[in-house]
């Protein structure tokens, strides 16, 4: 399984430069951004990944869809590996509206209100990780997938604490789950 960062969003300009939070709910990518998101496509196709799974939130979503232009594959949407709660950004787009949006993308398993509306803490997403990394190894679905997702999922899953555009060579099966950093030179 690959696990990829979103490409940089509003919010991660402004916070990246002054460490506090800018107030922009579900921010969407900016231009370097979708130029990330475009490289992970090309990366994702020389990996050979088969399924995507995406976050609900605007920046995976854009992610992905910029991805899917160089590598089109089947995508699903899964609320399990949103981002932690934990700044304005993490205010999610009501399901309606996503679907009005990407009407090409199920969304109908979503509460309307999917986020977390309060701080997630750090034991929660560990638990929420788990929950996913669980599911994964049991189905053996996670072979040729790919997770578009967050940093702070990311990290709760490895431990790795990954840039904008960043993928993860990640394995969910075994008592202590194997991650990698993919090197720029692989993809």
């Amino acid at each position: 399984m690959i696990l990829v960062r979103h490409g940089q969003s509003e919010f991660n300009v402004v916070y990246g430069a002054t460490r506090q939070d800018p107030g922009i709910e579900d921010p969407k990518l900016t231009d370097a951004g979708r130029r990330q998101a475009r490289r992970v496509g090309t990366g994702l196709k020389a990996l050979h990944v088969t399924r995507l799974i995406v976050s609900p939130y605007r920046r995976t979503l854009e992610t992905a869809e910029l991805a899917r232009e160089a590598h089109p594959v089947e995508l699903e949407v899964e609320p399990l590996v949103r981002e932690r709660s934990a700044f304005i950004c993490d205010v999610g787009t009501p399901r309606g509206a996503l679907a009005e949006r990407w009407p090409h993308h199920a969304f109908d398993d979503l509460e309307e209100v999917w986020w977390t509306e309060r701080e997630e803490s750090e034991h929660a997403l560990g638990r929420r990780g788990e929950a996913f990394r669980a599911a994964q190894a049991t189905a053996d679905r996670w072979r040729g997938a790919a997770v578009i997702t967050h940093w702070g999922f990311i990290r709760a899953l490895t431990g790795l604490a990954v840039g904008n555009g960043a993928m993860v060579r990640y394995d969910p099966t075994g008592a202590r789950p194997a991650a990698e950093l993919v090197p720029a030179t692989e993809t």
